[in-house]
């Protein structure tokens, strides 16, 4: 985070028009996604929408796939240059996350941009199932205090972990972020759809659960295109699936006040929020490590895939970034 003493005409305001983003990436291609992101942020910008937020893994989207190992970005490459441009043009707030390496390692890092160029970042805690491949977890609260508001982050599967209300719980005037939350495999949907109609309704009901625990909008982002990958640890079975969408916009009672869902494709909301904290009764925050109840299978997936991204992130990654990059890097 750098500071500022000029943040053009965003003060801090309770009301304001925002935008959050829905991408159909093009997986693990860089070059692409910026253009596309680039064009469906500036459809926010005409829309005068002062708030932007472009989904998790806006450069790549994210699957088990060796493309990815090259969408990994310094921190302070082109996404982050693209998200501080955006913003400066616009007048306007623009955030995303991408795979951002820096000290050595690779993050999931969400980056908020203000017009002077001043950014905020947040590293997502804990990476999910084989997103273990490529980058780890990072140490901070996920809280950005901006001169235009107290900004929690939150990115897919922390959204449905109990630790995160609880590191923002009156902490935050807003939450901003997005998922990149894949489904099954398109053969067994077929099979049997009752599973990806479940993991459809949880991501559906997540971004507003958030909001009903601690009373403040939620904007959330997401991807609606293919996720065409492998099966980990087989790096010849394709996995072919979709990512999930649901890019929502939540006022602070949970209400949802826009969607697209994945058959929308990709595209922008926009609706006008109200920063800061509702009054009322607010959902309580679970004692368990799972807001919701997740089926056997995803904890099982869970805790396979995180153990095998874990080691080929030792095995693979880490040497291919110190060969790309030049850099010594540290365990």
């Amino acid at each position: 985070m750098t500071d500022t003493q000029n943040h053009s005409s965003l003060e801090i305001n309770k009301k304001i028009k925002v935008a959050a983003i829905q991408m159909q990436a093009d997986l693990g291609n860089v070059e692409n996604n910026l253009a596309r992101a680039e064009s469906l942020v500036r459809e926010a910008i005409r829309s005068n929408a002062k708030w932007i937020v472009l989904p998790e893994f806006f450069t790549s989207a994210v699957a088990f796939n060796r493309c990815m190992l090259d969408a990994i970005c310094p921190l302070d490459g082109a996404p982050m240059k693209l998200l501080q441009r955006l913003a400066k043009e616009g007048d306007a707030i623009v955030g995303g996350s991408y795979l951002a390496l820096r000290g050595g390692h690779a993050y999931n890092t969400f980056v908020l941009a203000f017009p002077d160029g001043t950014t905020y970042l947040h590293d997502k805690d804990q990476p999910t199932m084989w997103e273990n491949c490529y980058y780890v977890g990072g140490g901070d609260d996920g809280v950005l205090t901006t001169p235009a508001g107290r900004v929690g982050v939150a990115l897919c599967w922390e959204f449905i972990r109990s630790r995160t209300p609880r590191r923002l719980q009156e902490k935050v005037d807003l939450i901003v972020g997005g998922s990149c939350w894949w489904t099954g495999p398109e053969e067994a949907i077929a099979a049997n759809p009752e599973p990806h109609l479940e993991n459809v309704a949880l991501l559906h009901s997540t971004p507003s659960r958030i909001a009903k625990m601690l009373g403040v909008p939620v904007i959330h982002a997401s991807h609606a295109g293919k996720c065409d990958g492998f099966s980990p640890p087989d790096e010849t079975r394709p996995f072919h699936s979709h990512f999930v969408g649901e890019t929502q916009i939540i006022d602070g009672s949970g209400n949802i006040l826009q969607c697209m869902r994945h058959e929308d494709g990709e595209g922008i909301i926009t609706a006008e929020i109200d920063m800061g904290k509702v009054q009322g009764e607010h959902e309580e925050i679970p004692d368990s490590f799972w807001i919701p109840q997740l089926p056997e299978i995803s904890l099982r997936l869970w805790e396979e895939q995180n153990r095998f991204g874990r080691e080929y992130y030792q095995k693979t990654t880490l040497p291919y970034l110190a060969e790309r990059f030049g850099r010594v890097i540290q365990d």
